[in-house]
């Protein structure tokens, strides 16, 4: 069986049900979809998906703490993330969570799509699916063109155990992949923590432990894998992140030069944004109505109304509130 899954709580319930409309809105409710959660902060989630049969929560609690475990481990490995996390909160693991999109591989599905809860879809993924057939693990994005979010450029053993090539084509973002159930089972799992328990460790990203993690594990497994950023023609590929200015809207569908987009990953913007707006704040940010026209897509009464200037969402902060900042008061 064929389906889409994706990482969510409550703190995103905003961006997860404009996701879950968007896939309704091109499949219906004949695509199924399963949520892996992130914490146990699921009460909105567990309310709402009541009201659609499709989509399940993930309840595999065997499942959720082998993962969880091997991620501890894998990080307990690295020579320095721990300490730097430790600066920014009290916790020595950071995000840990993300991590539970690694379900997955233990999950309902045969073969899936996985997208973050900051993204919508924007057209049928046929063309992901039809390529598993031939490969193991399928992306299209452009990471490849940025390698310092995915691994410590300056970590002796990253050349060492990646080819130049394999650092220019094979990097992906974990926002967006299509795989199958079962290629990281255990044995697979003990294989990748003995090498990182050996040294490798040093080659992850500390600050994005999902995605740093995922791509070691693909590319050390040397599973089959296919991007099609780097595989479509000119005329057929599209862009997929919000930062991309110039995507035109079309009966609520992205294009780019035309072409219709797969997704839009609102990559960078923060989830306190989307609830904010969701609340009546007028914070302008990209693409802002694609995303409200799908949260409210079936509750579009529900849709906030906007009469003041909206403020934009990455504007510098106003010079009293800078000086409010740097004297440590609340402005």
């Amino acid at each position: 069986m064929d389906g889409i899954c994706t990482l969510a709580n409550d703190r995103v319930y905003d961006q997860l049900i404009a996701l879950l409309n968007s896939i309704e809105a091109i499949y219906g409710q004949e695509m199924p979809v399963c949520i892996y959660p992130y914490d146990e902060n699921t009460a909105r989630i567990t309310a709402e998906i009541t009201h659609r049969p499709h989509v399940q929560l993930y309840d595999n609690q065997d499942s959720m703490q082998q993962w969880d475990e091997f991620v501890r481990n894998i990080w307990d490995a690295h020579p320095s993330a721990q300490k730097q996390w430790l600066k920014i909160s009290n916790d020595k693991y950071y995000r840990v969570g993300t991590h539970r999109r690694f379900c997955a591989f233990d999950g309902p599905f045969d073969r899936f799509v996985y997208m973050d809860a900051d993204t919508l879809l924007m057209s049928p993924l046929e063309e992901i699916f039809t390529q598993l057939n031939q490969n193991d693990w399928v992306v299209y994005d452009f990471q490849y063109l940025d390698i310092t979010h995915v691994y410590n450029q300056l970590a002796p053993k990253l050349t060492e155990i990646f080819t130049p090539q394999q650092l220019q084509t094979e990097i992906f973002c974990s926002g967006f992949y299509a795989s199958k159930k079962g290629i990281f089972n255990a044995q697979n799992r003990d294989i990748l923590l003995d090498k990182l328990r050996q040294g490798e460790a040093e080659v992850l990203y500390s600050m994005a432990p999902d995605q740093t993690v995922l791509n070691y594990m693909v590319m050390r497994s040397g599973i089959s894998n296919y991007n099609l950023a780097l595989h479509l023609s000119n005329s057929e590929k599209t862009g997929c992140c919000v930062t991309s200015t110039h995507f035109e809207t079309r009966n609520n569908i992205l294009y780019d030069k035309g072409k219709q987009l797969t997704y839009l990953h609102y990559i960078g913007l923060s989830s306190n944004l989307f609830t904010q707006v969701c609340q009546g704040e007028n914070i302008d940010f990209p693409y802002r109505d694609i995303f409200l026209h799908y949260r409210y897509l079936h509750e579009p009464e529900k849709r906030p109304t906007f009469t003041n200037k909206p403020k934009v969402y990455n504007e510098p902060p106003s010079l009293s509130k800078r000086i409010f900042r740097k004297l440590g008061l609340k402005g």
